[in-house]
């Protein structure tokens, strides 16, 4: 027997909650025999609604208190049991997608990780790009050097930092020089990008994927987003997932405004979305 349309939204909330509360992670088949509805069923609608399955919902609801645990001064050890994972190797088969980092380092702040970052003027402001040993881990806009050196400083407490400008890193130029292109700051061919290390869910991932697909010049409201990436009603989320994003230019949530087409907030200022969204008009209108 299926819900009644009416009232789907109060199942799949009813499920969520089931799942919150759940210790070990409830099987498909058993979340649908609660809510009688089918098991596929249940799989797409919970997919619609909140933008990740059910068993993706409850490991990112487990990683979320492995962090947290972490970041009050839990023992990786104490963490995973408190998490509730079973061992510690199920946290390391998604730790790298999830923390962009070890669990030991995430819980120290980014201890044993060495950053190395530059800055360059851009007609938006000062831009810092910064990467580990794996890859770019920040890109940022602030209105001087030392402004982003103290957000990079707030963000990896306790990594190894350090500036470099003379003979920079192949990567950090990689970064720069795309952007450069793309914005048409540089008549350059915008070179590949780089890989990434940094920390997301599922769910962060396919909101952002969907961002690098916006044509530049063009903006999608949070809900067309949300319809993008299969999750209509997702809204809320996929606007949460804009504002974790720590890559400027490179993940393009500036391309994403209000639904009435204002352009609503950006991490790194209004003033910079507006001009840059214009600027990305100008260079396609010509």
């Amino acid at each position: 027997m299926n819900a009644q349309p009416s009232s789907i939204d109060d199942t799949l909330e009813r499920v969520r909650v089931h799942i919150e509360c759940a210790d070990e992670a409830p099987t498909l088949d058993a979340l649908a025999r609660l809510v009688q509805l089918s098991a596929g069923h249940l799989q797409r609608a919970f997919r619609r609604r909140y933008g990740v399955s059910p068993a993706e919902y409850h490991r990112a609801r487990r990683f979320g208190q492995f962090k947290a645990a972490l970041r009050d001064g839990a023992a990786v050890s104490e963490a995973v049991y408190e998490a509730g994972f079973g061992s510690g190797s199920r946290v390391y088969e998604h730790s790298d997608r999830l923390l962009g980092m070890t669990p030991a380092s995430y819980r120290a702040g980014g201890a044993g990780a060495s950053i190395r970052y530059t800055t360059t003027a851009t007609p938006l402001g000062q831009l810092l790009v910064a990467a580990t040993a794996r890859g770019i881990c920040a890109v940022t806009l602030g209105q001087d050097d030392a402004e982003l050196a103290t957000r990079l400083a707030a963000e990896f407490p306790q990594a190894m930092r350090e500036r470099v400008d003379a003979g920079r890193e192949e990567w950090l130029d990689a970064v720069i020089a795309r952007v450069a292109g793309e914005l048409g700051w540089s008549n350059a061919d915008a070179p590949a990008l780089p890989p990434l290390d940094v920390a997301a869910t599922a769910f962060q991932w396919r909101v952002w994927n969907a961002l690098t697909k916006i044509p530049a010049g063009e903006t999608r409201s949070y809900g067309e987003l949300a319809a993008a990436i299969g999750s209509p009603k997702a809204a809320r989320a996929v606007g949460n997932a804009c504002g974790n994003n720590r890559l400027a230019l490179i993940v393009p949530c500036h391309r994403v405004v209000r639904e009435d087409g204002t352009p609503g907030g950006w991490r790194w200022g209004v003033h910079r979305k507006r001009e840059l969204l214009a600027q990305e008009r100008r260079i396609t209108a010509d």
